[in-house]
């Protein structure tokens, strides 16, 4: 059971890092688009908006990783205060992942010149 717990807390660290590792790549991208945007002229409210929207699915992704750490983590004994950390963390992904979702598909319909009915 000893080795199970050290396998789980390294995967965890693991989960942890690669989540990091998303959000400084996502972070880095976006600099470099806002950077682009700020400095062409005629820039669009939607080619800024698809930089920050790009940001967000890094976001997304990387609370993904997190989620999948705290999950691991709690796997074991969980405290209270681990309990509340994976339901803070699942609630604002699907929050973010939502709202992502619903900015995604107006920027499309914007980009596309589309109406189309619900």
């Amino acid at each position: 059971m000893e080795t199970l717990h050290a396998v789980a807390h390294w995967l965890a660290l693991a989960l942890e890092v690669i989540a990091i590792g998303i959000i400084g790549f996502g972070a880095a991208e976006a600099l470099v688009g806002i950077a682009r945007v700020a400095v062409r002229p005629g820039t669009s409210n939607d080619e800024r908006r698809t930089v920050w929207l790009k940001f967000a699915r890094w976001l997304v992704a990387a609370m993904t990783f997190q989620l999948g750490a705290d999950l691991v983590n709690t796997s074991f004994d969980p405290t209270w205060d681990e309990l509340g950390r994976l339901a803070v963390v699942a609630v604002v992904r699907t929050f973010l992942s939502f709202f992502l979702d619903r900015e995604v598909e107006d920027t499309r319909r914007r980009q596309h010149g589309a109406t189309t009915e619900p």
